[in-house]
């Protein structure tokens, strides 16, 4: 197949696969909350500058999130080590909890679904792990 052919194959099935992990989410908050707190877990605990970068949002758009986030004591705000005009935010155990919770449901529904191939089908999306890794960009 052809690049030109093969990138709009590819975005449509990528699209599609998200839209159905997203389906499978357990929790009642927006993507935009779920995916700030899921950098928090990862990077751990993080200005809300630090956090908007990382999130490609603007520092507003973050401060929402964060509020949000925060009414739900799903975040930990704590002041700066360095820095007194600064906040450093982190994940609480709650939040942990639901991600723990939403990774597990979405990890189990993808499972299932990869249990329904093949083992040639199975391979070839293991070998293809390190393609789209490199086309994220991580």
């Amino acid at each position: 197949m052809a690049d030109d052919e093969l990138g709009p194959e590819l975005r449509v099935a990528v699209m599609r696969l998200a839209r159905r992990l997203r389906n499978e989410r357990n929790s009642d908050l927006p993507v935009g909350q779920l995916t700030a707190l899921a950098t928090l877990d990862r990077h751990g605990p993080l200005t809300p500058g630090e956090l908007a970068e990382a999130e490609h949002v603007s520092p507003p758009s973050m401060t929402r999130v964060l509020a949000a986030l925060d009414a739900r004591s799903l975040v930990r705000r704590e002041a700066h080590p360095t820095d007194g005009r600064q906040q450093v935010v982190s994940i609480t155990d709650e939040a942990r909890a639901l991600l723990v919770a939403d990774r597990a449901r979405r990890d189990a529904w993808l499972t299932c679904r990869l249990r329904e191939l093949g083992p040639a089908e199975r391979d070839a999306l293991t070998a293809a792990i390190p393609v789209l890794q490199t086309l994220a960009g991580s």
